[in-house]
């Protein structure tokens, strides 16, 4: 019996063994399965940030047209300027090419006198956009020039902090002392916190602190992380409750700066709350990216957003969930406007998902910072 075992059974494994070893009579099939095509951010990148550089710097003045090829004469916008010239700093940082490093000071003395002769502004939030690359000029030059700048218009941005109105907070224009804004009290938050870790003064980490905690108690929906626009001290501190993908970024940035100097995880909640209502509310739904906000201001909107929410996904104490989630929505955001949202000469519409969508210099910008952001810092 065992004999007839063998002689069924040996031939049999060694049968089962070959073919498990690929030795069968029928060949696989020896064509590669297709991997999924890498994208090349830094290429993409550079190519939204030289059309950048190529349809909008005005070489001649020194600042950024407001639409492509077409040279501003009687006035340009001031505060784009800002976000302009920190998408040419991002490129900088990622490339060290000299022919980005040459703009910085032809930018630094162009707006000055493109707005009279003064980097003063009626509107303290475009005063704080303006101070705030100064520091980022300065931080990657060292120039003690673009500090001066940004010492110069912070000494004046003080200012817009009262208690006659609204019991505190920053005032959005020196005309309008009752008007207490998110776009004007965001800002002046990271500012602060920026120049206390730069040089150590008390008095600036206690303002950081004070316009956040103002921030936070009026204009800060802690149950949901909407950041609400404004609040009118004239008329009975009313809040308008509009909702901007602008003032969710500069809350989720001033939280953010917060948490790098105190360690306090109430700042660290506060910017992931912020940040998951943009996303949840906030986007497009069917394609999942931010929204459409228009042109002219509205146009930078997202970009302001993107900036200071991949300054909170790159912080090593984010929860590990949270930065899987903002990743994937960052990246899905830069890969639509690859597929769908990129125009000729490699311009960006107000429409990430569409290739036809109004351009001009906040648009464009926006999406500058997007792809710069992915480029430089996604993995």
């Amino acid at each position: 019996m065992h004999n007839i075992l063998k002689v069924f059974l040996v031939p049999l494994l060694c049968s089962l063994v070959l073919q498990g070893c690929g030795s069968s009579s029928q060949e696989e099939d020896p064509t590669p399965v297709p991997q999924p095509e890498q994208v090349n951010w830094k290429q993409v990148a550079e190519e939204a940030t030289q059309a950048l550089v190529t349809h909008f710097w005005n070489g001649r003045e020194g600042y950024f047209n407001s639409m492509p090829d077409v040279a501003d004469t009687e006035h340009n916008q001031y505060w784009p300027q800002a976000h302009a010239m920190d998408v040419v700093i991002d490129a900088y940082l990622r490339t060290g090419s000299a022919g980005y490093r040459d703009l910085f000071d032809k930018w630094h003395e162009g707006i000055k006198k493109k707005a009279r002769n003064s980097y003063f502004n009626d509107f303290y939030d475009d005063e704080e956009w303006i101070c705030l690359t100064m520091l980022r000029l300065y931080d990657c030059t060292k120039e003690q020039k673009y500090l001066d700048t940004a010492q110069t218009l912070w000494a004046d941005i003080q200012n817009a902090w009262n208690t006659k109105y609204c019991g505190g907070g920053m005032a959005w224009r020196k005309s309008q002392p009752w008007s207490k804004n998110a776009c004007s009290n965001g800002p002046a938050g990271i500012i602060a916190a920026r120049m206390y870790q730069l040089l150590h003064q008390a008095s600036d980490l206690d303002l950081a602190e004070r316009i956040y905690n103002w921030e936070r108690d009026n204009l800060y929906a802690a149950g949901t992380g909407a950041v609400y626009d404004s609040m009118n001290g004239q008329n009975n501190n009313s809040v308008t409750t509009w909702v901007f993908t602008y003032n969710q970024g500069t809350f989720v940035g001033m939280c953010y700066e917060l948490f790098k100097i105190t360690g306090d995880k109430i700042y660290l909640r506060d910017a992931v709350r912020a940040s998951s209502y943009t996303l949840s509310s906030l986007s497009d739904l069917s394609e999942s990216v931010l929204k459409d906000e228009g042109t002219g201001d509205g146009g930078l909107f997202k970009g302001i957003f993107v900036r200071y929410f991949n300054l909170l996904i790159q912080d090593s104490q984010l929860d590990e969930s949270d930065k899987t989630r903002f990743v994937a929505y960052l990246k899905h955001n830069a890969e639509v406007i690859k597929e769908k949202g990129m125009q000729s000469q490699h311009l960006i519409g107000c429409n990430w998902a569409r290739s036809n969508s109004a351009v001009d210099l906040g648009t464009h910008v926006s999406g500058c910072v997007l792809l710069e952001a992915v480029a430089h810092d996604i993995p």
